[in-house]
């Protein structure tokens, strides 16, 4: 799969360990930003989640050139949709 993959999180999150360990199974490349240590992350994630510092956020960016897509706490058959485009 191609693409790219942003993961906000924390690192008190059992969601995001959760997901993280499920991307890790499967092969799927990803970069973390811990919004406790990143004010414009935290800032990026409270937009697009009503003013909330909801983590997992996942931001996925498709090679196909596809819309990228942002998900809150998504499953792993989620991101890896986003990623086919």
């Amino acid at each position: 799969m191609q693409g790219t993959v942003t993961m906000y999180s924390t690192t008190w999150c059992g969601y995001c360990r959760r997901l993280k360990s499920q991307l890790d199974r499967q092969g799927i490349a990803y970069t973390e930003i811990n919004i406790e240590q990143d004010p414009a992350s935290a800032a990026f994630v409270e937009k697009v989640n009503d003013g909330n510092q909801t983590v997992p956020t996942v931001l996925v960016k498709p090679e196909s050139g596809s819309r990228d897509v942002v998900m809150t706490n998504p499953s792993l058959a989620q991101v890896q949709q986003a990623l086919a485009g």
